[in-house]
């Protein structure tokens, strides 16, 4: 199964959280809008000047014509006065302009002495003034539900003068490694011993995603405390996540205590990395099964768990943007599964796309992830792909450190 199929099938199966709640705009980075945000107010909410210079009546100017400045508008500070024929006002960016002026002309375009302005050019009308509701009108649509805010979408709460913000709640993940093996960062390790980096990594990509982690720790290989581990997790949390115990011959404890909890599916996926994958339902949550291998979990995590949660979280999906590119280094793949190697993307010195793998791609090698900023992705029938070639090419995303 290809990772597309497999999400497939998850998407069909999981759906969204309904609940939701109204958070303060100062609080809203980050989240999934739950409804539609529609505009109160026309933007701008009044015709203002987009530069520094002189409102005018655009039939009072031409090159050379002399007005005398009755004023002076300045952002949140508007001209009230009377404003007489072959007269102007000084008005500065985002002042309000004036009622019966039609033009701003920028100071650069003029002369000045004392309150007499003489213009270089004839004004055209409208220039330099933005209407009101030029960029959009009261009723407008301004942001879907669905979509996660971004510091770009809290500006444009802001404008609109929206002050609270209807949004998903955050999701909750219980997260767990197993494995007799693995030790905390820190200690010293003891023979047949290796660190626990997967949750370390786990939790952080499960961070950038806005989530609530609840990190419940290594669990040993032993079936009491894997099944009240499972029990605990499935307790708290939407989603429970593990790292290791779901590839053939070692899943026992985990394969009994999810035959006795739920309906779990293990899964061998045509990927490289991370062919052994597990999901399915238990009593209050979701659950996914990544592998032990390091680079296995993150890309595992990456392109199946990550699209889950978004989806799971009410969030509209996006797809993967993928470049092609020219390849500086071979590559050694074999046929029957999809691979995503590591590689590092940049510009040649004409400007085109070039990328090159980061070395040995083990999925041991966490190394091979620090040092990548996109994936090299090779078709199942690809093999061993050779310097000069196009191949295409998936930038990381934030959840990986990327844009």
């Amino acid at each position: 199964m290809l990772p597309h199929q497999a999400l497939e099938r998850i998407r069909a199966q999981v759906e969204v959280i309904s609940d939701t709640e109204l958070v303060p705009l100062e609080h809203c980075f980050g989240r999934v809008l739950a409804n539609d945000v529609v505009a109160a107010i026309d933007l701008p909410p009044f015709a203002n000047s987009a530069m520094d210079g002189y409102a005018v009546r655009s039939s009072e100017v031409s090159a050379g014509a002399t007005l005398t400045v009755a004023g002076k508008a300045f952002a949140g500070v508007p001209f009230e006065g009377e404003i007489g024929a072959n007269q102007c006002v000084r008005i500065m960016t985002g002042a309000l302009l004036p009622a019966g002026l039609d033009v701003i002309v920028m100071q650069e375009l003029t002369e000045v002495d004392g309150d007499q302005v003489t213009f270089a050019e004839a004004a055209r009308v409208g220039q330099f003034v933005r209407g009101r509701g030029s960029e959009l009108a009261a009723g407008t649509v301004v942001l879907k539900q669905g979509q996660r805010i971004s510091p770009t979408e809290v500006g444009v709460l802001a404008t609109v003068g929206v002050a609270e913000v209807p949004v998903y709640r955050r999701l909750k993940v219980a997260l767990f490694s197993t494995g007799d093996e693995l030790k905390a960062p820190g200690t010293e390790l003891q023979a047949g011993e290796i660190y626990d980096s997967n949750r370390h990594a786990l939790k952080a990509m499960l961070t950038q995603m806005q989530v609530e982690v609840i990190d419940l720790g290594v669990i040993a290989d032993d079936l009491p405390q894997v099944r009240a581990a499972f029990a605990k997790a499935d307790e708290l949390a939407d989603v429970v996540i593990t790292s290791g115990g779901v590839s053939v011959g070692e899943a026992d404890f985990i394969k009994i205590v999810l035959d006795e909890l739920g309906q779990v599916n293990f899964w061998k996926l045509a990927i490289k990395p991370g062919k052994p994958f597990a999901f399915g339902r238990l009593p209050n949550s979701w659950f996914c099964g990544l592998p032990g291998n390091p680079v296995s979990s993150m890309v595992t995590c990456y392109k199946l768990v990550q699209p889950m949660l978004k989806h799971l979280a009410g969030e509209t999906a996006a797809e993967d943007l993928g470049f092609n590119a020219v390849l500086t280094t071979s590559l050694k793949k074999g046929p029957g599964r999809q691979e995503y190697q590591r590689g590092v993307l940049s510009r040649a010195a004409d400007g085109s796309l070039q990328v090159a793998a980061t070395g040995a791609q083990s999925s041991d090698m966490t190394t091979s992830m620090s040092r990548a900023n996109c994936f090299i992705v090779l078709p199942q029938d690809k093999t061993d792909p050779q310097a000069g070639e196009i191949v295409t090419v998936e930038p990381f995303n934030a959840v990986l450190g990327g844009w």
